[in-house]
């Protein structure tokens, strides 16, 4: 009995059967189409060797294999048994487990791109290696200008900040402390005297070049009057805590009824003043450092008392000298001087709630004056209006 031939319809029929067999093994479809089963399987070894073009090239890894390789492989090996799996592979010169990830790489859509080729990856780490240690310094002002200059475009400026900033990097990087942002002081007001105290020191220049004297004066806001002044030969902050204590026995200060605003300087937040202030009740508020405008009042009382006619124009000898032109100052201050901000009153007046009655008495002049004369000047009078509430950081 002669060798059986087959023709090639024959055969792609019956390959058609294995690819298509669900399931079934060859050994069942070769006793359907009466084959020897090791007939079928060299028929289905000769199909795939003449497949081997599926292959981008043979020369590469699986790693380095293009998408459509990937897939192409992984429809011609589904459904085989292990073991013509593990036949197919060797032909491809891949493994299994290859397959298994390719088919995890297109079925998770979070993972829509295949893994770059490990060359690439090695490439991009030593050029961001490079990178970092000549650019990690810069700002992205001056990295993108530094590439250009090397032929190479990767981003604008914005682009940089976005994924700096997207990467948490875009942070503080030199040597000295981060500023942080300074919020303005809460707004405080007064209605009435011994409400709301500003307080604040001033250099008073000494006979000796760089040294100097420190006058330190406590302001009531509502009045303007100087409840509290010392000149000392240093700032600290002991020497404040002396004086509000004196202050607050002087005018009867009771738990609660105070705040005090102050500049930001130790003198006025260090920790005896802070102890001293809580003992005696006193809520407490510091200006922004280096904002004058936060403690206005003050900053605004050492103008007329430095600006006098009677400043000295040498420097003082020595404490005893300055703290006497401070009292002979701070007795024209209260009870003469009329204050524009409070309606041209001395601070002893509003202070001691005099200046009500001598505002009407203002008013009453004028209009008898207007009275007497009524031809005498076109426009309003004046209103002398009393200052009902006086506002700090508004």
């Amino acid at each position: 009995m002669g060798k059986a031939t087959y023709s090639d319809e024959f055969k792609e029929q019956a390959l058609c059967k294995v690819y298509q067999r669900n399931g079934r093994t060859i050994k069942a479809i070769a006793d359907e189409l009466n084959l020897p089963p090791r007939k079928l399987r060299s028929w289905l070894e000769s199909a795939r060797a003449k497949k081997m073009t599926t292959r981008a090239d043979p020369a590469k890894r699986p790693e380095e294999w293009p998408i459509e390789a990937r897939l192409l492989a992984l429809q011609q090996s589904h459904g085989l048994a292990e073991s013509e799996l593990a036949a197919w592979c060797r032909a491809q010169g891949i493994s299994a487990h290859h397959l298994t990830r390719w088919r995890e790489d297109f079925c998770d859509p979070k993972r829509t791109q295949s893994t770059p080729p490990r060359d690439e990856i090695r490439e991009l780490k030593l050029e961001n290696k490079r990178l970092a240690g000549e650019l990690s310094h810069l700002p992205p002002s001056q990295i993108v200008p530094m590439l250009a200059d090397e032929g190479s475009y990767l981003a604008s400026e914005s682009t940089f900040y976005r994924v700096l900033r997207e990467a948490g990097q875009l942070k503080h990087r030199r040597a000295e402390r981060p500023a942080h942002p300074r919020c303005k002081p809460r707004a405080l007001s007064a209605n009435a005297p011994n409400q709301l105290y500003s307080g604040d020191i001033s250099y008073l220049p000494s006979c000796i070049k760089g040294l100097y004297f420190y006058l330190y004066v406590f302001l009531d806001i509502f009045s303007r009057k100087i409840v509290g002044w010392q000149v000392y030969a240093e700032e600290s902050a002991d020497n404040a805590s002396d004086m509000m204590k004196d202050v607050c026995l002087r005018e009867g200060i009771l738990p609660g009824q105070v705040t005090l605003h102050s500049e930001n300087g130790s003198p006025m937040k260090g920790a005896t003043l802070l102890f001293t202030l809580d003992m005696l009740g006193i809520a407490t508020s510091l200006s922004r450092p280096s904002v004058s405008n936060d403690n206005p009042y003050s900053e605004s009382t050492f103008r007329p008392l430095k600006y006098r006619p009677d400043y000295p124009v040498k420097p003082f000898d020595n404490l005893l000298e300055a703290r006497d032109w401070v009292e002979h100052i701070e007795h024209w201050y209260n009870p003469v001087h009329r204050h524009s901000g409070i309606e041209f009153v001395t601070p002893a007046q509003r202070h001691a709630g005099l200046d009500q009655a001598l505002l009407a008495q203002r008013r009453r002049v004028y209009t008898n004056a207007r009275a007497a004369n009524p031809t005498r000047g076109s426009g309003q009078l004046r209103k002398w209006q009393y200052v009902n509430e006086v506002h700090l950081n508004p």
